[in-house]
């Protein structure tokens, strides 16, 4: 099978603006921005930084194109709703124009993405994919990398040594992608165990009180928390301070404020920085181009076709904060906002 994956380096860009060039010619003419045109983001916990994020980065792009765009799911974490949210838009008699899903859980939003897709709906995956679904293609963070970047950051703290517990949620692609990182990256220091894996079940209380119970319990049986999605961290931390405890090493997801606070103040080792704000910008933008210049036929898989007109994948990019580097991000965001 040939992928075709286009990181948002500058090159990539580059890239990515030629293969919406040739997009653009292989396909339909185009059309003009509609009044009624409304695009929409799917995910299955709306209220949490990393989708506010994700939300403003949706609504720049959408007011840049003239049309509108909504967030869509429920306000804490829930699949089943996020599944109902994207049913209840497709069958409302406004259709949307497009849709961006994050599936939290890619087996149930399976037929309901391959049902918008057959309405003739472009939708695009972004952050956690469906792959078995008919999508057009996923745009996000290499999800491998990123748990590779991850282990590699808590072999060099745990000095080649030490007893790990890691908090998920196995249902979702994107997270077991970063685990199989974390687990690679571990291989090469055999004396790093991962020793339990705990699902969140998208409860960040789940983190909190596992991780009480192991601070009460087996203490000195745990050297390393990992957390790969952005809820838990803040929870492992907040616990590792109540009881002033300090030698152990917490790898975060994501950035916000607090896992940030709690890197400043040396109790979170370090995290990975994930684009949400790009991945709905760059996501509304090839959306909006999918449902003006739609290709022949959206449900086929152009990741069999070396000359696709669309890419399989399109890689946001990652980075890692420590506390070397996590005032200029701060400072980097607050520019941002100031900007806007």
């Amino acid at each position: 099978m040939n992928v075709t994956t286009i990181p948002l380096t500058r090159i990539g860009c580059l890239a990515l603006a030629a293969g919406t060039i040739l997009f653009q010619c292989a396909c339909s003419g185009g059309a003009r921005h509609e009044s009624t045109e409304v695009y929409d983001l799917v995910t299955a916990n709306t209220h949490i930084a990393y989708w506010e994020e994700a939300s403003a980065g949706l609504a720049a792009a959408a007011k840049d194109l003239g049309v509108r765009a909504e967030t869509i799911g429920p306000d804490t974490y829930d699949p089943q709703a996020e599944k109902d949210a994207l049913l209840k838009a497709l069958h409302q008699n406004l259709k949307p124009a497009g849709f961006l899903v994050s599936a939290a859980d890619p087996d149930l939003m399976r037929d309901a993405i391959d049902e918008a897709v057959a309405a003739g709906i472009p939708v695009i995956t972004i952050d956690a994919d469906s792959p078995k679904s008919k999508r057009e293609f996923f745009i996000g963070t290499n999800n491998y990398q990123a748990g590779f970047t991850g282990g590699q950051r808590l072999a060099q703290e745990l000095h080649g040594k030490g007893n790990v517990v890691v908090f998920t949620m196995p249902d979702q692609s994107n997270l077991q992608d970063r685990l199989r990182g974390y687990k690679d990256a571990l291989a090469r220091t055999p004396d790093i165990k991962i020793t339990r894996l705990v699902d969140i079940q998208g409860d960040p209380r789940i983190a909190f009180d596992t991780t009480t119970q192991i601070i009460g319990r087996e203490r000195d049986k745990v050297d390393g928390f990992v957390c790969l999605e952005a809820q838990s961290g803040k929870e492992v931390a907040g616990v590792l301070n109540s009881y002033h405890l300090t030698g152990k090493v917490v790898i975060a997801m994501d950035t916000d404020q607090e896992t940030l606070d709690w890197i400043q103040k040396g109790v979170i080792a370090a995290t990975i920085a994930q684009k949400p704000y790009t991945m709905a910008f760059v996501g509304m933008q090839m959306l909006d181009n999918l449902y003006h210049h739609k290709p022949s036929s959206l449900d086929t898989d152009w990741s069999k076709d070396s000359f696709a007109p669309i890419p399989s994948f399109v890689d946001t990019g990652s980075g890692l904060i420590d506390k070397s580097n996590v005032q200029s991000f701060i400072e980097a965001g607050k520019n941002l906002a100031s900007a806007k």
